[in-house]
């Protein structure tokens, strides 16, 4: 008798793997206290799968004074408990699983939360100890060191470093409360290694890597030398001391050699440059698997502008091992709906922009709420709760408005969302519509595009070829299918071909104004 074995999982699933970014406070709370947790993920598991993605991307959900929401971590290795605890994980980890999706996870290895037992050890034992080498601790300048050591600015406003009582500054390259780790310090590196086994060991599938090109600063921390505070993840070329520096790449090739021991394990960052060549660079064949390029996030929508967000993300990867990775929304932006024009003009054209993205070769993350064509919320003053509203004092209202619970039924807030009244982040009347349950009745919703994309996509396959196409159009090949994207302000003629999915409703054989349409051909 022969024995057949399953065949043993590809070890490269995530090439083309189409991620759900779960921003885990706004996703869906398992309880009555409004805030997203892991029981409330677990829960609505099924309905990811139904909506057909292959990953999650899973924000942090870390023991955490929560400063900035979790990116302030006190432990790297546990859970927080507003979101559960690691036999809550780990269960959503099986059941993930069971449902043939991989779970990635947040790495926030750049800085700390100051309630960390490092630094608050760093605080008491005072200069020159071996508690304070593992951050960045200064002594500052002029005749009483009261001037900080250099000019450096915050990503979140104001300046990257604070004094403490004995008169030392350390360096936070965000809030004051995520003290920067001295990556240069072996038990730095140790930990880091610790923790990713920690989770590997548990059977995560990988990492998405906060601030990746942060982690090494410039030899003898310099000033900066630009006069202007940054605003968040700004690029200010390969001159800012701050990011992306050579020493980095060390960092990640130590992270490659750990998950080159656990097959099909991989890793994405987040690499805030804006030229192609040093993105490349993380993405050598001992580095990252892969990286988002925002170049399509930040597009405009004309054709021109996408056209080259595409051209140059796919030159950024040719010469790597690493596929594009495309991104529309996430929890730092404002989402897609709200800057293509917000109400039916933003909605219409996110149903062109998630036909052109799924389309695309490589990896694609979808932002939980992506699906549901969710907008950006203005919210009051009182309920904004992002630190760079603080940081900022008031100049810059942060990112609370792309970060507003998910809505999943009923007719009025939380829609589903919690047992309980309120919510973490206020929700806005008349969302009903909205909810995933209308929407996975409609043939015509924003959901059930989703739905019926995700499944095509699996039978695309090919490299992107370029076709000719009207003014203000974008149109390309990808083996056996054709992909038409009119921006042009006027209904255009339909390609020979069979359709096989349109964003919006097609008349006379032409596809319409802000639409995008996939063929068989």
């Amino acid at each position: 008798m022969t024995t057949t074995l399953p065949a043993p999982p590809s070890t490269d699933w995530w090439r083309d793997a189409v991620f759900y970014q779960v921003y885990i406070r706004s996703f869906a709370d398992g309880g009555d206290d409004g805030v997203g947790d892991l029981a409330g993920l677990r829960a609505r598991l099924p309905e990811l799968a139904a909506l057909g993605v292959d990953a999650l991307w899973i924000n942090p959900f870390y023991p955490s004074p929560m400063a900035d929401h979790g990116y302030d971590v006190a432990d790297p290795r546990d859970v927080e408990p507003v979101f559960g605890d690691l036999a809550e994980f780990d269960a959503v980890l099986a059941q993930a699983h069971e449902l043939g999706i991989r779970v990635t996870i947040d790495l926030v290895p750049n800085h700390t939360s100051d309630q960390r037992e490092w630094f608050q050890q760093a605080l008491a034992a005072g200069p020159g100890s071996p508690e304070r080498a593992r951050y960045v601790f200064r002594e500052g300048r002029g005749p009483d060191g009261a001037t900080p050591p250099n000019n450096w600015p915050s990503i979140f406003g104001g300046p990257a470093w604070t004094r403490v009582p004995d008169g030392q500054w350390y360096l936070h390259l965000f809030a004051p409360e995520q003290p920067d780790l001295d990556f240069t310090h072996p038990e730095v590196l140790a930990d880091l290694e610790h923790t990713l086994r920690f989770w590997l060991d548990r059977g995560v599938d990988g990492f998405r890597i906060d601030v990746a090109h942060g982690m090494a600063k410039a030899p003898g921390l310099p000033d900066v030398a630009f006069d202007e505070e940054t605003g968040i993840f700004d690029d200010h070329g390969p001159d800012d001391p701050r990011l992306d520096q050579d020493g980095v790449h060390d960092i990640h090739r130590l992270v490659r050699r750990v998950l080159d021991e656990y097959p099909g394990a991989m890793t994405v960052g987040e690499v805030w440059v804006s030229s192609e060549e040093r993105l490349a660079r993380y993405l050598r064949p001992d580095e990252l698997h892969s990286a988002f390029n925002f170049r399509l996030l930040t597009a405009d929508w004309t054709a021109t502008d996408l056209r080259a967000a595409v051209v140059d993300s796919l030159a950024a990867v040719a010469a790597t091992p690493a596929p594009a990775c495309w991104v529309l929304s996430n929890h730092d932006r404002p989402r897609h709906v709200t800057r293509y024009g917000d109400g039916e003009l933003g909605t219409r054209r996110a149903r062109a922009a998630a036909l052109l993205q799924l389309a695309l070769p490589g990896m694609a993350f979808v932002y939980n709420g992506d699906e549901l064509g969710m907008p950006d919320v203005e919210l009051p003053d009182e309920a904004l709760t992002d630190p760079v509203w603080f940081r900022s004092g008031g100049a810059e209202r942060g990112r609370d408005a792309c970060r507003i619970p998910v809505p999943w039924s009923g007719e009025h807030p939380p829609y589903g969302f919690s047992d309980g009244t309120e919510t973490w982040l206020p929700m806005p009347a008349g969302w009903g519509a909205l909810t995933a349950e209308a929407q996975a009745g409609d043939p015509g919703s924003m959901l059930s595009l989703y739905r019926r994309a995700l499944q095509l996509r699996r039978s695309l396959a090919g490299e992107l070829t370029w076709q000719s196409a009207p003014e203000g159009c974008l149109a390309f090949r990808r083996g056996d299918h054709a992909v038409l994207v009119n921006l042009s302000g006027a209904p255009v003629p339909l390609p020979a071909g069979e359709v096989l999915l349109a964003s919006a409703e097609l008349t006379g054989g032409h596809l319409p104004d802000d639409a995008a349409v996939w063929l068989a051909v």
